[in-house]
């Protein structure tokens, strides 16, 4: 466990970091719930500081970045930590400042839900893979070994100024140091709009959504404080140790200072320097201090005599051979660093980015350059097939070709030698290895690798000669003795270098885990040694670089759960080594897994049939989804095979979520690769000497028939038995005992060999889905059995989803607040005396105290649940008194009996619903005694199965109709059902809905997505039994001829069989490596394209019940509207094919579609648990909250620290800290600080494409956003581009067809309107209007901007009719929607009469012309050219920003407000506490707030009237 020394040094450091809290004026100001430190700090000496320099942040971060000194500087450039100096005052962007944002209530609340993904999916989406690994590094036990570039420019800039490791993350100064007044934006909530939105859809909701998992589950409905709540109040993270500059002198360049930070471990240094430009080829050196060697996992602060300006030398050590290994790889990595194959391979984690292409570069530079350019003329006509209206679909710009790949070649051939290992006689001379090297001037040379160095040998191909050849150079690198040898080498390698540190770091680390590419353009093939080397040496757990050879998953998994977490920087430190433990063993299980399957591991029961194999691998245990000796024979056999390990991965990913202390799980890892499905676990120590019997003390083996119970499993089940709504109950085993369990009966508990106590077959964790469970004798509610339920589905393991229990107990609880509600008030009215009565006995509250519930109870009792939650949780408050109180009033103690009854509860004295997993599980039986409990909890699951019929289904189909979420393709689909708790199968009855809609124009995108989705899944099934009949030699053949049948439109495609390259003489007839399961190799080539789909359309209404009207591919497109562009991407994503950039003609009618040669590869499809940053995803929320409620910069701060938080856990690459950059440069934009808001977006950009893929529906909402910036930023080429860009990915992945579309439009085309392209600019303006018609319906405000903007063109082209026609539209919408009086109706009259003088003077003119012909006497006509300013306001309107000017009048009676709320909270407050004794706990929700509101106040006094803190 190569990372656990390290990693004892880091939890020194953060334990150091955490600073005693007592000080100055802190202890007042600090926000309780958020560890974000006070605003008021005095401020240290020279902390101003510039927006390039990086905070000091956390010490040891995730991958090792360290986000403070040295390599901050490099992190500065990745994002890892931000600069407080980024909210700079208007000198940043030239622009003024508004005083107040407010959200623009009409045609602005664009789109309240982004495209449903902006955060990291609980569970289907894949997150990403950190470069090195802790223990793949070269370097072994580095902490920090993601090799983050260092550009040789932050170096000198961070000499200059103050150093990056100063001062914590704390906002100093608050306007820039420039501006005497610094002056703060605030959002200024509107009362009357049901939520005010600042993002359009970043809305913390959704995210909520998103996140699912990652919150700590609700206690049953009654909230008792999130666990951590109490502990983060204390925690101020606050790094003030200022960071210093050392010298280092490194032989043969001159020498440099490098700026340090005394927390770093003298690692990093080696880390820097084997990255920047010109030490990078050293990596077998050490450095020296006065003579002394430092050691390598020292810190810099205990080195004695380092201080600011001391020098350390770079002293060059003698090469082992695993150093001379680890140069040779360094070597080959800096040569290949720009190319990427890798990232097509989906190999070591890397993945693909196209931003750079559309950017040319970096956009920070450029910004510096284009400023005064403004308005040169730019080329803006977009390729032909991006125009609205045009029906070609190319795949090839999906990925263009960028100019640095075309590879700049150093050296034709460099690999091992066949002369390695060195004999014995060479060894005692030095020798370490050979290597052979064919040079770009094609002159071959033998080089030895010694002790001392590189030097020529005189060995050839044939013939071995280790004396030392001409020219007799020994070098301590490679890379130098190369330059020696051959002058092209020494040209491009220097080249290569400048590029490789231009590029950005996001382009560069790796990610967390792998994102494969479904297309790649044909690539040569190289000769690589470093990747030979790793294919034959089997690269188990890289080997070569961990000392104890394979890794120990389990105990590594194990031990990374037990670290402490009772305080921040431990529980960062935990989250990080347990999502650093996961990401390497889900690469090391998908290894293992493709392994498995191409058949190059050894079974550990090589007699048994295939189907039954096992396997072992590095540690790792793999079993094939087939049912071994019946196992499944009641549930499905194979089907239900296939399924269990999905629904085991979920309970591991529940349990995990739950984290209880003593409870463990096994590490899984769930890889479908080649139509297989393989389980990788990790394996408890010791299970595999004893026998399965023995093991399990606790669960059944055999389905219920004998079950065993134990105490500790029971205690520690328990714990978790809340917040997973699991039920404790009673079963029978076979010889009639009582057995009492926590779980399901299939869930076992085994104690290991470690002593720790393990729970594995999690498939049953959560309560049956009784819509697809016909029970005999059980009638299921009138809502199912109208949809048709039950029916019969192929396996018997269907399980509600883990969001849809917890959306029910959200619903029941609801019912019951509002029950309870009823029945106190009904009470309250008939004896309002005796309740003042009871008071002095602490009954219920005091009669003030029911008044305010008076108000709200008929509300609770009538309104739509989720709506009137304020009035809820005061009622909750009471429910808890209720509860909490000793039994004085009966009454109260009815009402709560009588509403616990009503909604099923566990409890008659408060709210819980639990359920018990075991209900409808065939062979499970209960006891006599527990009948009316099995009768209740029968009952509850059958409402459940009708409240995802009848509340959650039409509460999705709603959520779309009001584009509260915006799915593009099937997989953001499929995010947004689960989201619900809408399982997959369910998606036919959803399409139903949809069609039943009356809304059905509306949903139309909704339509189209969702029957491609079920023909692509369909398809996927078919496909999956398809694979398993082929063997490795037909493979390319088998998936060809399957798409040419899916989506040629050539009617007979010939399977070309494989046998036809290579004929052998004998056919071996029963060859002993058969793939598992395969039948007859080739029946997979008689499949016609008829067959497949009357199979797809029989898969459809067997498994969704939904009836295709289609018999091929063309009638589908025809019927549906679908793109086989879309079905290609969709079924390649699903299935892991890799297909071949090129134009395919799907629908020629005289050739077929695809060759076995277009068939590039086939990647597995993984699914493993995604280990969320906690407390980082606490700070964010509480960022969105402040943020909506107008406190922009503390919002602004509270995601700053989230993003260094996410940082740390997470390393620089994550789903999540996408979404804080997005958020945060959108912050910083509507603070006027373009330059931070372009920064952090073309981060988000980077990030998206890189761990989500390049044409993921997220990445394309990023371009978008990019390209406002960049537009307000004065770079109109490049936002054009990027809308282009935008446009194209979204044609692509779904088509023009949706209502995205019109927005991407408008955007469009009101850039082309500013750059005077006035008819490019109408054709996407006008698709847009056609769009939001269509959508939106002709009435919407959305119409009638979309009319103003048309109008505003056609003004602009002084083509007046159709300009007033336009406006006229808009204008009546406005009229009837709005009334005569509002100021957007006038707006729109003012306008039209503008337009009309134009038009008359127009006429005017021409007439004047016809009278007296060329001798007219013309007034010049007044055309108007757009500003900039006009269109740039016009974009902010149509993308949900809206700037509204105060004055200092209108700035003093906000104040005055702000103020008078501030008293009514408080009084309201007091209040409560003194007639609130029973409550168990206050709710913790407003303090921050007052907390933040406090230190608002006092920075009011400090910095002066207008810089106010507004609170809607």
């Amino acid at each position: 466990m190569a990372w656990a020394r390290v990693c004892a040094s880091c939890c020194q450091q953060l334990a150091e970091a955490v600073l005693p809290t007592t000080g100055v004026g802190v202890a007042e100001e600090r926000t309780p719930l958020l560890s974000s430190a006070p605003a008021s700090l005095p401020p240290m000496p020279s902390v101003h500081r510039g927006s390039g320099t990086p905070n000091a942040g956390f010490l040891c971060s995730p991958n090792g970045f360290a986000s403070s000194g040295s390599v901050s500087e490099v992190c500065g450039e990745v994002g890892l930590s931000t600069s407080s100096s980024s909210f700079q005052g208007p000198e940043a962007s030239g622009a003024a400042w508004p005083s107040v944002v407010l959200l623009p209530d009409l045609e602005q609340n664009e789109r309240q839900g982004e495209c449903v993904l902006p955060g990291a999916a609980p569970a289907g989406l894949a997150p990403l893979k950190p470069e090195a690994s802790w223990s793949s590094s070269p370097e072994p036990t580095s902490c920090i070994t993601a090799r983050i570039e260092a550009e040789t420019g932050t170096r000198d800039r961070g000499r200059n100024g103050p150093g990056p490791g100063q001062g914590s993350w704390l906002p100093y100064c608050h306007g820039s140091p420039e501006t005497s007044e610094p002056r703060r934006v605030q959002l200024l909530t509107v009362p009357g709009l049901p939520a005010v939105m600042l993002l359009n859809g970043d809305c913390s909701e959704s995210l909520k959504k998103e996140e699912g998992t990652s919150e700590p589950p609700r206690e049953n409905g009654l909230d008792e404080g999130e666990p951590g709540d109490e502990t983060t109040g204390q925690e101020v993270i606050v790094i003030q140790d200022t960071g210093f500059s050392v010298k280092i002198l490194a032989p043969g360049i001159e020498p440099f200072s490098l700026q340090v930070s005394p927390q770093e471990m003298v690692q990093e240094i080696h880390q820097v320097l084997m990255d920047r430009e010109d030490t990078c080829h050293r990596t077998c050196f050490s450095l020296h201090l006065d003579g002394n060697m430092l050691d390598h996992f020292s810190e810099l602060r205990s080195v004695e005599g380092l201080q600011e300006g001391s020098v350390l030398r770079v002293v060059e050590e003698p090469y082992t051979v695993r150093e001379a290994r680890i140069h040779v790889r360094h070597v080959r990595d800096l040569l290949k660093s720009l190319d990427p194959s890798d990232a097509f391979n989906g190999v070591d984690c890397n993945s693909l980015s196209f931003l750079s292409v559309f950017t040319d570069g970096d956009l920070g530079d450029s910004g510096k350059r284009k400023k005064g350019l403004e308005m040169d003329p730019i080329d803006c006509t977009p390729p032909e097939y991006i125009l609205p209206g045009s029906r070609e679909r190319p795949l090839c710009p999906l990925q263009p070709q960028n100019r640095d790949w075309k590879p700049l070649q150093c050296l034709k051939v460099l690999t091992m030698s066949g002369w390695n290992p060195p004999p014995g006689n060479r060894k005692m001379h030095g020798d370490l290895m050979y290597l052979f090297v064919i040079t770009a001037e094609d002159r071959q040379v033998s080089i030895t690798a010694s002790t001392r160095g590189f030097y020529l040998n005189q060995s050839t191909a044939y013939h071995f000669n280790p004396k030392p050849a001409s020219p007799r150079f020994l070098s301590h690198s490679l890379v130098e003795l190369l330059n020696q040898i051959s002058p092209t080498f020494k040209k491009n390698f220097a080249v290569l270098q400048k590029k490789r540190v231009q590029r950005h770091p996001f382009e560069r680390i790796a990610t967390p885990f792998q994102v494969y590419s479904w297309t790649a353009p044909q690539a040569e093939h190289a000769m690589d040694c470093v990747r030979a080397e790793d294919a034959y040496t089997s690269r188990l757990g890289y080997e070569e670089h961990i000392p104890g050879q394979t890794r120990d998953w389990n105990e590594e998994l194990q031990t990374t759960r037990e670290l402490p977490r009772k305080n921040l920087p431990e529980r960062l430190l935990r989250e990080r080594a347990i999502f650093k433990v996961h990401s390497d063993f889900t690469a090391a299980a998908t290894r293992g897994a493709m392994a498995v399957i191409d058949g190059n591991v050894m079974a550990i029961n090589p007699s048994e049939e295939t189907k039954m194999q096992m396997f072992i691998w590095n540690n790792i245990f793999f079993s094939l989804g087939f049912d071994v000796r019946d196992h499944y024979k009641d549930f499905g056999g194979d089907v239900a095979a296939y399924v269990a390990p999905t629904n085991d991965l979920n309970g591991v990913r529940t349990y995990n979520a739950v984290d209880v202390e003593g409870l463990y799980t096994l590490g899984t890892v769930v890889v479908d690769y080649r139509g297989y499905r393989v389980t990788a676990q990790s394996i408890i120590p010791g299970i595999l000497e004893r026998d399965q019997e023995q093991s399990v003390i606790y669960g059944s083996i055999d389905f219920g028939k004998t079950v065993v119970s134990h105490p500790r499993y029971l205690e520690l089940l328990e714990r978790t038995s809340r917040p997973l709504k699991i039920l404790r109950h009673r079963v029978l085993n076979d010889r009639d005992e009582e057995v009492e369990l926590c779980s399901s009966v299939e869930c076992k508990g085994i104690i290991g060999n470690d002593g720790r106590h393990y729970i594995l077959d999690l498939l049953r964790t959560f309560p049956p889905d009784l819509n697809f469970l016909p029970v005999p004798g059980e009638e299921l509610p009138e809502e199912c059995s109208r949809a048709g339920f039950p029916r019969t589905h192929r396996h018997k393991l269907c399980c509600l989803r883990q969001e849809l229990v917890d959306a029910f107990v959200e619903h029941r609880y609801l019912l019951f607040m509002k029950l309870a509600a009823l029945q106190l008030m009904q009470q309250k009215a008939s004896k309002v005396e005796t309740t003042s009565s009871t008071l002095e006995n602490g009954g219920p509250p005091s009669s003030a105290e029911t008044k305010s519930e008076d108000s709200i109870g008929p509300e609770a009792g009538c309104e739509e649940e989720g709506s009137s939650v304020s009035g809820l949780a005061k009622v909750k408050e009471l429910a808890e008194t209720i509860a909490s109180d000793d039994g004085t009033d009966p009454r109260s103690r009815e009402v709560i009996r009588n509403a616990c009854k009503a909604v099923g509860s566990i409890s008659s004295t408060a709210f819980d619903i639990r359920f018990n997993p075991d209900i409808f599980s065939p062979g499970v039986r209960f006891p006599e005694s527990c009948q009316d409990e099995v009768r209740d909890q029968k009952q509850l699951l059958k409402d459940a199965a009708a409240f995802l019929l009848s509340c959650q289904i039409p509460g999705l189909v709603k959520d779309c109709t009001e584009y509260a979420v915006l799915p593009m393709d099937g997989a953001t689909l499929a995010e947004v059902m689960r989201q619900r708790g809408i399982n997959m199968r369910y998606l036919g009855k959803v399409l139903d809905l949809v069609l039943r809609s009356p809304a059905r124009d509306q949903l139309d995108h909704i339509y189209k997505i969702g029957i491609g989705e079920l023909i692509t899944r369909s398809a996927k099934h078919i496909f999956k039994t398809y694979l398993q009949g082929v063997e490795l030699s037909g493979l390319s053949a088998a998936i060809s001829h399957f798409l040419n049948c899916f989506l040629s439109s050539y009617p007979n495609p010939v399977a070309h069989l494989p046998a036809d390259e290579l004929l052998s003489k004998k056919r071996n007839k029963r060859r002993k490596n058969r793939p598992p399961g395969a039948a007859d190799n080739t029946a997979w080539a008689v499949m016609t394209p008829q067959e497949l789909w009357k199979n797809i359309c029989h898969e459809a209404k067997n498994y969704f019940d939904f009836t295709l009207e289609c018999d091929s591919v063309d009638q589908a497109v025809e019927t549906y509207g679908l793109q086989k562009i879309t079905l290609l991407r969709e079924i390649s994503l699903k299935t892991g094919i890799q297909i071949l950039l090129k134009e395919y003609s799907f629908d020629s009618r005289h050739k077929p579609a695809f060759t076995e040669e277009d068939v590039l590869n086939i990647f597995p499809v993984v699914k493993h648990v995604n280990p969320k940053a906690s407390d980082a995803f606490h700070f964010f929320q509480s960022g969105q909250a402040k943020v909506q409620q107008g406190f922009l910069k503390e919002g602004c701060e509270l995601i700053n620290e989230a993003l260094n938080l996410f940082n740390n856990v997470y390393g620089a690459m994550h789903v999540e800290i996408c979404a804080c950059l997005r958020l945060l440069a959108r912050l910083h934009y509507i603070m006027g600080d373009y330059a931070e808001a372009l920064s952090n977006q073309q981060k988000a950009v980077l990030m998206s494409e890189r761990v989500m893929g390049i044409e993921h529906p997220n990445t394309i909402q990023e371009y978008m956003h990019l390209a406002l910036y960049c537009f307000a930023s004065s770079q109109l080429s490049t936002a054009l581009s990027l809308l282009y860009r935008a446009r194209y990915l979204m044609l692509l992945v779904f088509g023009e067809d949706h209502p995205e579309m019109a927005l991407l439009d408008n955007n469009i085309g009101l850039v082309l309107h500013g750059v005077m392209e006035y008819d490019l600019s109408l054709r996407f303006l006008e698709n847009a209007l056609a769009v939001t018609t269509k959508y939106h319906g002709p009435k919407a405000l959305k119409v009638a901007l979309s009319h103003h903007l048309v109008a505003r063109v056609y003004e602009s082209k002084a083509e007046f009719r159709s300009a007033l026609q336009h406006e006229k539209e808009g204008y009546t919408i406005y009229k009837t929607q709005l009334g005569e009086d509002h100021e957007k109706t006038k707006e729109s009259s003012e306008y039209l009469k503008c337009l009309t003088q134009q038009a008359v003077a127009l006429q005017r003119t021409m007439n004047e012309i016809y009278r007296n012909g060329s001798s007219a006497n013309i007034p010049p006509l007044k055309f108007t050219a757009p500003s900039m300013t006009s269109v740039l306001e016009q974009l902010n309107v149509i993308n949900g920003i809206l700037f509204i000017p105060l004055s200092q009048k209108d700035l003093e009676n906000l104040k005055a407000e702000v103020a008078r709320r501030h008293q009514l909270q408080e009084a309201n407050r007091n209040r409560d506490k003194a007639e609130e004794p029973m409550a168990p706990e206050p709710e913790p929700e407003p303090e921050p707030e007052r907390a933040v509101e406090d230190v608002g106040s006092s920075q009011t006094a400090k910095e002066g009237p207008s810089s106010l803190n507004l609170q809607g």
